[in-house]
């Protein structure tokens, strides 16, 4: 079998450095309150791995220093304690966390019915089509890793419970429509 041979250089382009990493642009948003991006995000999203231009693009794994691994993409998502992105749902991908830092809580169902814990190092995949919910519940920042993988991760592939934008409406009044004029959806469940 016919194998490839790398230079330094072409492999580095393949190297994430964890302390390079830097926060989406699109959480940089001075307009929208912190309270109404922690309905949606972790409170810091670090992009490690984003799909080639070729299968397709979204703002969720933008500026990530690896392109293209198989359409999956790797994200490094900084909680403090209680924070954690509401119940969301992916159409078409699975969402697998690894806990590398703190406890989370890990709730699925449209209702978030269903609940259990993850430790450091522990590990859950999360099937097409499920609603689902993540939170630091340690005492210090978390670190969760998580891969969307098993097909396309853009703005179609990700809605939000009604729930989440009732939330963001008590924050400001038209605050959802904000986040809906960059793609996210508020239909998870209906």
């Amino acid at each position: 079998m016919k194998t490839l041979k790398l230079s330094k250089s072409t492999m580095q382009k393949r190297v994430s450095k964890y302390l390079n990493l830097e926060p989406l642009p699109i959480q940089i948003d001075k307009t929208v309150p912190q309270a109404g991006k922690d309905i949606v995000y972790a409170r810091q999203l670090l992009s490690v791995i984003g799909l080639d231009p070729s299968e397709g693009k979204t703002p969720i794994n933008s500026g990530a220093p690896i392109i293209g691994a198989g359409g999956i993409t790797m994200t490094l998502a900084k909680c403090p304690p209680g924070q954690g992105p509401g119940l969301h749902n992916h159409v078409a991908t699975f969402e697998t966390f690894t806990v590398l830092e703190g406890k989370f809580l890990i709730k699925w169902n449209d209702d978030g019915s269903e609940e259990l814990v993850l430790d450091k190092y522990d590990t859950i995949s999360i099937p097409p089509g499920v609603c689902r919910s993540f939170k630091n519940i340690a005492d210090d920042e978390g670190l969760l890793q998580v891969i969307i993988s098993g097909g396309v991760h853009d703005m179609n592939d990700i809605a939000f419970t009604p729930y989440a934008a009732e939330k963001m409406e008590n924050i400001e009044p038209n605050l959802s429509k904000k986040f809906e004029e960059i793609g996210f959806k508020f239909n998870a469940g209906l």
